[in-house]
């Protein structure tokens, strides 16, 4: 009998230590093949984590990596250091120019073990490419701010290619970024294929980040978006698959480098069996609620302020937020504040960790308040339990909901949510007609059991076993 594959899982500030989203989608892909071995490579922002989920049986390895600490070398590199310090010069200057590295060149003179973050800055000949690129960039503001910039961005993408990637059939990554670069080292250094699966477009939510960040400014805050763009550049160029939850994302994708004919949608899925089985029963009272992690990308203050909106004009509306409250202590407290100030704390409750199919129950509405999201697998529950949504405009959200401006808002807009909520309170009888065509939309589209029969399907064929 022949042994069953085993896929490397890259992850990066996700499972098994946050929970939602992507790190929910790992656990259930896991689950729903116990016929393929999982080992994990996460990459962490710090060492020490709590796990949040329990590792299902077919994990058989895990190495978490703290990407920002130091990395000594392991190993020395190969060839002469002109040679090397040619790859790295080609390495930076394409980090600089938004144009694409070729690694397979670095990664000759790099085997695993070596961290080239010493010599980066000892050499000679290293040393002034930095000074060289700080007076061609850098003009106007310190050096000293250059390059700590420099040192930091630069380690890290070292501290990657120096790593032993676990062994595997297939390198699946669930995001570009760190965990994207990883699985190209590991298919340079291995020659097994590489999966990329993206939910969300990590360079895009990098370069917010990295926009609202007060202690980045001028060049230095270009070059790390760079750096990420680039290696959205890379993961894209190398993988042998890209799948994306919706056809825009993978337009993006392909406009960012991606093969077309190596590019494919698989949207996400749900256990609709587990929701549509939820027995909905009226309470009295108009139920607002809000599924989903007390943290600012899900912005849950925009949720309290269109909650007062739509207390002052429903008298009997409730208002639920449904998720945890621990991964961002200082905001959710930020949260509980601004329900105290505007006096809803006797109609507005934070649950925590809940089983949200208790609130789908008796819930009138859905909300999705988020500045950031793919296809929120929130809304595609709602559907399945027969339950209204209203949403901002992230992601596939406008599709999902058809486009229908009455149910959609931009970002932080708490009045026209607030304007969407009245709407479908004020029209009961139409929700039943919008409530059943998205209930038939996810029975169609959206079963997680097709879902994941389609990537053990990729599974076999990217190692040559059909498919």
């Amino acid at each position: 009998m022949p042994e069953p594959l085993t896929v490397c899982l890259l992850l990066e500030g996700s499972y098994p230590y946050i929970t939602g989203g992507v790190s929910a989608w790992v656990q259930e892909l896991i689950q729903a093949r116990p016929d393929v071995r999982f080992t994990l490579f996460t990459i962490s922002p710090k060492s020490d984590q709590t796990m949040r989920y329990a590792l299902p049986p077919n994990v058989i390895g895990h190495r978490d990596i703290v990407v920002s600490e130091r990395h000594p070398s392991r190993a020395r590199h190969r060839g002469g250091s002109g040679a090397l310090m040619d790859a790295v010069g080609s390495l930076h200057a394409a980090f600089a120019s938004r144009s694409d590295p070729h690694l397979d060149e670095l990664l000759a003179f790099m085997p695993a073990g070596y961290v080239p973050s010493v010599d980066a800055v000892r050499m000679p000949r290293a040393w002034d490419m930095i000074v060289e690129a700080n007076a061609t960039h850098n003009p106007v503001y310190p050096f000293s701010e250059y390059f700590w910039s420099w040192k930091a961005s630069h380690d890290m993408v070292f501290a990657i290619l120096a790593e032993e990637m676990p062994a595997a059939d297939i390198y699946h990554a669930v995001s570009t970024g760190y965990a994207g670069l990883a699985a190209i080292t590991a298919k340079l250094r291995t020659g097994k294929p590489f999966l990329l699966t993206e939910h969300g477009l990590y360079h895009k939510e990098r370069e917010m980040e990295i926009k609202r960040a007060q202690y980045l400014r001028g060049y230095q805050r270009d070059m790390w978006i760079s750096i990420y763009t680039t290696i959205s550049r890379l993961s894209y160029r190398y993988a042998d698959l890209v799948i994306s939850l919706f056809e825009q994302n993978r337009r993006k994708q392909i406009d960012m480098g991606a093969d077309e004919d190596k590019a494919l949608v698989i949207p996400n899925g749900i256990d609709i069996p587990r929701f549509s089985a939820v027995i909905r029963k009226k309470r009295e009272g108009f139920h607002v609620g809000l599924v989903g992690r007390v943290v600012p990308i899900k912005d849950i203050r925009c949720f309290i302020l269109m909650a007062k909106i739509v207390a002052d004009a429903i008298p009997d509306s409730v208002f639920w937020c449904i998720g945890p409250t621990d991964e961002d202590p200082g905001y959710y407290e930020d949260c509980h504040a601004l329900v105290e100030s505007f006096q809803l704390a006797n109609r507005f409750t934070f649950t925590g960790k809940a089983d949200v199919r208790d609130y789908y129950a008796f819930l009138d509405v859905l909300l999705l308040t988020s500045v950031r999201e793919a296809q929120p697998l929130v809304i595609l529950e709602a559907f399945a339990v027969g339950l209204p949504v209203v949403s901002t405009r992230v992601g596939n959200v406008p599709e999902l909901l058809d486009y229908d401006d009455r149910f959609l808002a931009s970002s932080k807009d708490a009045a026209r949510l607030a304007q969407a909520v009245g709407y479908v309170h004020d029209h009961a009888e139409e929700m039943r007609g919008v409530v059943t065509r998205n209930r038939d939309k996810v029975d169609r589209f959206y079963d997680k059991r097709n879902v994941f029969e389609r990537y053990a399907g990729i599974y076999r064929s990217l190692t040559g076993g059909g498919g």
